[in-house]
């Protein structure tokens, strides 16, 4: 069907899965307002047969609402017409926010992620399946135990998403390598920074400065980063 329209496949499948003509539309979120903690009450009287803009406005000040009666009218109006409510709708996190919230530790989390992750997962299985997996990982990484590695290694090969399949063949390639950086202190992130200095320094100077300039400037990285990095005692000798 979206190779005839020329449409995206998701677009296709947005549509097709879609129950009612309210969940294809594109509306941007309404903002939270004082109205907000009772519109269960007004859904509630509204079933019962209460249909007064007014007599709900007077109801809803009795209760402690201190807003303007038009606020309760706009409220109603979808009733009118049959349709549900006009709740505040929350923007949904892009791939980038997603994937810091799966990443970031339990107790690091603040109470925002904390009560949007799980409403997240619950409506995307291989989120869900993701999120178990990296949290496995990282408490294979904070226990500095490889042996549950070969088990995580095949339920990643097994895990039936792409990007996750590709991923787990080449750490499968590199395993003996990958448990030695989870349980010893010495890595080659001491290596790789430097790479990196070197890379970024000819970046920055290319067609400005001659060999001298650029040696001296990466020895002096390489002094500063001796001088300010912070390393565990157990690789600090006597």
């Amino acid at each position: 069907m979206a190779a005839q329209r020329g449409l995206d496949r998701r677009t296709v499948g947005k549509y097709a899965r879609a129950r009612t003509w309210q969940e294809v539309m594109r509306r941007p979120p309404r903002k939270p307002s004082v109205l907000d903690p009772y519109l269960d009450y007004l859904q509630q009287r509204w079933d019962e047969g209460q249909h007064s803009a007014k007599i709900l406005h007077e109801e809803l000040e009795t209760k402690g609402y201190l807003g303007h009666y038009q606020r309760v009218k706009m409220a109603v109006a979808p009733l009118r017409r049959g349709l549900p409510l006009d709740e505040p709708r929350e923007r949904p996190p892009s791939p980038r926010e997603a994937a810091r919230w799966i990443t970031t530790h339990p107790h690091r989390r603040n109470l925002h992620i904390s009560e949007r992750l799980p409403r997240l997962l619950d409506h995307c299985p291989e989120l869900r399946r993701t999120h178990d997996l990296v949290r496995r990982f990282a408490a294979i990484l904070d226990n500095r135990d490889a042996t549950p590695l070969p088990g995580w290694l095949n339920d990643l090969m097994n895990s039936g998403l792409a990007p996750l399949v590709g991923l787990a063949g080449a750490l499968h390639e590199d395993r003996h390598a990958v448990a030695q950086g989870i349980t010893t202190l010495y890595n080659s992130g001491v290596n790789e920074g430097r790479i990196t200095d070197v890379k970024l320094q000819k970046r920055l100077m290319a067609g400005r400065a001659g060999v001298p300039l650029l040696r001296h400037r990466v020895v002096l990285i390489a002094h500063l980063r001796r001088r300010y990095t912070v390393r565990p005692p157990e690789m600090i000798s006597g």
